[in-house]
């Protein structure tokens, strides 16, 4: 979108599969509710997803022009809504003067074709405008990559009858990146590109690799947080890192948009153990996530493939919360991490009531925080202790010369001493740390 110009004007069209809604009179809802029940209304997952749908649609730099909303029973194979409610559509972007259609829902090559023909503005799908966004946040030359070749691979099949998307260079939510291709281009060119980029990638995931065979070649464990996007990951890496970083990482953007950290984070964090872990902050995930990106960003989530413990950061205030749990799940088990190590984390309990917090710190499988508030850290430090196998903690008696200086600082700033006493020239102490760093002073141990 050229700069100077106002933000683009979007019709949203959300579709939802199924039987009429049944409307549960007041009264009845009301006696429900005193009855002490806490079943979610039938609606509040749609209305949700609407919610969601329009902060997606405002994070890709859209204003909302006009909704239409339809239930039906299944998708229509030409249009997914119906040929009815396409004249209705065709109505409402003129009327509205939308510059594009934006579908909650995946539209196959067929009826992205139809729509187009029948619409007076562009239309796009709900993987397009995830691309998009991609496509807005990625700094690195890796996103970037990577964003490209999802992009392209979505386009792939959906070449033919692309005109309104493809007449012209630039303009708007669905044409960034590759979206800008000219019409002319065919399908073996873009599989040229296609190739070339997973090349690229290939290599970056190999550098990748050996950056992560350095660091694994002195053991520290690795810690990655994953979430639903907007659960508030970001806060939290840039709060650990503040109160127990090892190095002066510089923060990662904190913002109420949807996929504002696309690129990884790393920094090196001490445990209350004093042991040092390497966290990382990755991309959020999001509910019916392209299979697409999942496969590009491949290398990005490499971090949380290897990582020894999961940290699953969710928003406590969202009503959503089980929902979005599930399809972080589902990720994670694309990802084939589902197994590991996994702490729950409720993060915004700064933004509950007092009856809903003390529920939530009753529950003693999660880890209840605020990171904005810095409240419960360290409770998730100790967790994250207790759940560590790699480079276990040992208790240990030592005796070491005071002329060993350089042993005495390093347990001194790596492990805790639980009882120091001092014989002569000898220092003893009983020190808890992990086993890569008494194994470098087993000579002094004390014998029993």
């Amino acid at each position: 979108m050229p700069v100077g110009m106002g933000l683009e004007q979007a019709l949203l069209v959300t579709v939802a599969f199924g039987p009429a809604r049944r409307v549960v009179p007041r009264g009845a809802a009301q006696a429900r509710d005193a009855a002490g029940g806490t079943a979610r209304h039938p609606h509040e997952e749609e209305d949700s997803r609407r919610e969601e749908f329009r902060e997606l649609v405002t994070s890709a730099g859209a204003a909302v022009a006009a909704e239409v909303e339809q239930r039906r029973p299944k998708a229509d194979p030409a249009t997914l809504v119906g040929s009815g409610k396409v004249e209705e559509l065709a109505g409402t972007a003129a009327s509205a003067q939308a510059d594009v259609a934006i579908f909650d829902h995946d539209l196959s090559p067929t009826q992205l074709r139809n729509l187009e023909d029948a619409l007076p503005c562009r239309v796009i799908d709900r993987t397009q405008l995830i691309l998009d966004i991609f496509a807005r946040h990625a700094r690195t030359r890796e996103g970037q990559l990577q964003v490209e070749l999802a992009q392209l691979e979505y386009m792939l099949p959906r070449l033919t009858g692309r005109g309104k998307a493809m007449s012209q260079l630039g303009g708007g939510i669905g044409t960034r990146g590759p979206g800008e291709t000219q019409l002319e281009t065919d399908r073996r060119r873009i599989q040229r590109r296609v190739q070339q980029l997973r090349g690229e990638l290939e290599a970056v995931r190999r550098i990748r690799s050996q950056q992560r065979q350095r660091r694994e070649s002195v053991p520290v464990p690795a810690v990655a947080l994953v979430g639903y996007t907007n659960a508030g990951k970001s806060t939290l890496f840039n709060a650990l890192a503040e109160i127990r970083g090892q190095t002066r990482a510089t923060p990662v953007l904190e913002s109420a948009r949807m996929f504002a950290t696309l690129d990884p984070k790393l920094s090196a964090i001490q445990l209350p153990s004093r042991r040092k872990v390497l966290l990382s902050d990755t991309v959020g995930f999001i509910r019916d996530l392209p299979h697409t990106l999942v496969t590009s960003f491949r290398a990005t989530l490499e971090e949380v493939r290897k990582a020894e413990v999961l940290v699953h950061v969710r928003d406590a205030s969202s009503a959503m919360r089980d929902e979005h749990k599930a399809e972080v799940e589902k990720v994670l088990v694309e990802l084939e991490v589902f197994g590991r190590p996994r702490i729950e984390v409720l993060n915004k309990v700064d933004l509950l009531s007092e009856e809903e917090r003390a529920a939530l710190e009753a529950n003693r499988q999660a880890v209840a925080i605020s990171a904005r508030q810095r409240v419960g850290l360290e409770a998730l430090l100790e967790r994250i202790d207790s759940e560590l196998v790699q480079d276990p903690i040992l208790e240990q008696r030592l005796r070491i010369p005071q002329s060993e200086g350089d042993a005495l600082a390093a347990l001194e700033a790596g492990a805790v001493i639980h009882e120091r006493t001092y014989e002569g020239n000898l220092v003893s102490m009983t020190v808890a740390g992990s086993a890569s760093l008494l194994g470098r002073y087993r000579r002094f141990r004390q014998k029993d």
